[in-house]
């Protein structure tokens, strides 16, 4: 299992930027190979991805979440298999930093060549880049979820 971490900093309130990445659906905006995020209920959702041409469906669990601190998932089903957490940190009223760590399992030998050759990583600190650029190109969320799920 592979560990990446990447962080950014937004220029928008962490409420901002946490509000902006509970709404899954919007992550093909800046997920490089995310095509679809289908919210389920409120800690359900159903990925379809394609990357490097290999198409993967796979759903995944929050199992902790707190408003404008944290997000943690892990894979409950398909064909991928990860975990991971997303903090927010207010730096100030205006400045959020971001910091994703995921644990990804390669499951194919595709997917662990490009591991090797770390494109999950550029893919990742890609991802970062570009959602930081979409959130502050918007300079506001395009809905919220505001609820608590707790580890257990």
């Amino acid at each position: 299992m592979s560990t990446v971490k990447e962080a950014v900093e937004v220029a928008v309130p962490v409420r901002t930027a946490y509000n902006q990445w509970t709404q899954f659906a919007e992550f093909p905006n800046f997920m490089e190979g995310v095509e679809e995020v289908t919210q389920i209920d409120d800690t359900h959702n159903h990925w379809t991805t394609k990357i490097s041409g290999v198409r993967r469906e796979f759903d995944t669990e929050i199992v902790d979440q707190l408003a404008d601190e944290r997000i943690a998932w892990r894979t409950v089903g398909g064909d991928t298999n990860q975990r991971g957490m997303v903090h927010f940190q207010s730096l100030d009223e205006v400045h959020t930093r971001v910091e994703l760590v995921m644990d990804v399992e390669s499951s194919g030998p595709a997917e662990k060549a490009a591991d090797m050759l770390g494109m999950l990583d550029r893919r990742v600190k890609g991802d970062m880049r570009r959602f930081k650029e979409f959130i502050e190109s918007r300079g506001d969320e395009s809905g919220s979820w505001r609820g608590r799920v707790t580890p257990g």
